[in-house]
C-alpha cells in the first residue's frame, strides 16, 4: 500500500509519456533548412555537390516538409487527446495560455522587423547613399515609376472581410462560453469562408501587381509584409477549420476549449496586423499616381 501511495499523482503537471515529436521535428527542420538552400541554388542555376552527391533540386526539401507537417499532424494530435482524456489540469491550461501568448508576442518582433525594414527606406529615402538613392529610391517614397495599389478598392475590401471575421470568431467564443454549440458552429464555419475569401482578394490583388519582388526596394518591403501577413491568415484558417472539426464531433465544452481560445487569439492578432499594413502601406504609402 505504502508503494503504491507514493506512485500516485500528487500534483497538477502532466509528465508526458515518452516522444517521438522534438527528434522528429528536429530532423524535418534541418532537411528543410538544407533542402531550402540547394533549391534556391539550383533555381539560379548553381549546384551545390556534397560528397559527390548533387542535392539540387526539389527532393531535400520536400522530404523535410513532409516530416514537419507530420510532426504537426501527430504532436498537435497527442496533445488534443490528452486534453480529451482530462490530463489540461488548471496548471497545465495555464502553461498553455502562456506559451501561446509568448508565442503572439515573438510573431509581434516578426512584423517589426517588416515595419522597420519598410519605415527605414519610406520616412527617410533621401538619407541613403547615393547610388543606393538613385537606383532604389529616386529620393521619394514610393520610388519613382512606382504605381501603388489604390487602398479604397481591393485592400478596403479585404480590410472589411477581416474586420467581419473577427466579429464572427469572437461569436463562436461567446456562443462555447454559453453551450450554444450551433452558434459556435455557425461562427467558425464563417470565419473560415471569410479567411478563404481574403486569401482570394490577395491574390487576385497580387496578379494585378504593377511592380515585381526584385528589381526595387519598395516591391521587397512590400510584398515580404503583405505576403507573410497572407501566410498568417493561411495558417489562422486552417487552426479555425481544425476547430471547426473539433467542434463538429463535440470536442469542446463550456469549461474546456482553449484549442479554440488560442486560434481566436491568433486570428484577432492577424486582424490588428492587416490594419497597420492597410493604414502605413496602403493608404499612407500610396504613390500620386493612385490618388
Amino acid at each position: 500500500m505504502a508503494e503504491a501511495h507514493a506512485h500516485t499523482k500528487n500534483h497538477d503537471y502532466h509528465l508526458v509519456n515518452p516522444s517521438p515529436w522534438p527528434a522528429l521535428g528536429s530532423l524535418g527542420a534541418f532537411l528543410m533548412a538544407f533542402g531550402g538552400i540547394a533549391l534556391m541554388r539550383w533555381l539560379n542555376k548553381q549546384d551545390l555537390v556534397i560528397g559527390g552527391i548533387d542535392t539540387g533540386g526539389w527532393g531535400i526539401f520536400a522530404v523535410g516538409l513532409a516530416i514537419v507537417l507530420y510532426t504537426m499532424y501527430g504532436w498537435w494530435g497527442d496533445t488534443i487527446r490528452e486534453g480529451l482524456e482530462g490530463y489540461h489540469t488548471r496548471v497545465v491550461d495555464l502553461h498553455l495560455r502562456y506559451g501561446m501568448i509568448l508565442f503572439i508576442a515573438s510573431e509581434v518582433m516578426f512584423f517589426v522587423a517588416w515595419f522597420w525594414a519598410y519605415f527605414n527606406v519610406a520616412l527617410f529615402p533621401q538619407s541613403a547613399p547615393e547610388v543606393v538613392r538613385d537606383a532604389f529610391t529616386g529620393g521619394v517614397w514610393p520610388p519613382k515609376g512606382i504605381e501603388t495599389f489604390d487602398p479604397w478598392h481591393l485592400p478596403l475590401l479585404n480590410t472589411l472581410i477581416l474586420l467581419t471575421s473577427g466579429t464572427t470568431v469572437t461569436w463562436a467564443h461567446h456562443a462555447i462560453l454559453h453551450d450554444d454549440r450551433k452558434g459556435l458552429k455557425w461562427g467558425l464555419a464563417l470565419t473560415v469562408m471569410l479567411g478563404m475569401m481574403f486569401t482570394a482578394c490577395q491574390a487576385l490583388e497580387y496578379s494585378e501587381a504593377t511592380f515585381a519582388f526584385s528589381g526595387n526596394i519598395y516591391g521587397s518591403t512590400f510584398f515580404m509584409a503583405t505576403g507573410f501577413h497572407g501566410f498568417h491568415v493561411i495558417v489562422g484558417t486552417i487552426f479555425l477549420a481544425v476547430c471547426l472539426i473539433r467542434a463538429l464531433k463535440g470536442q469542446f465544452t463550456s469549461k474546456a476549449h482553449f484549442g479554440l481560445e488560442a486560434a481566436a487569439w491568433y486570428w484577432h492578432f492577424v486582424d490588428v496586423v492587416w490594419l497597420f499594413l492597410f493604414a502605413c502601406i496602403y493608404v499612407w504609402g500610396q504613390s500620386p499616381m493612385t490618388h
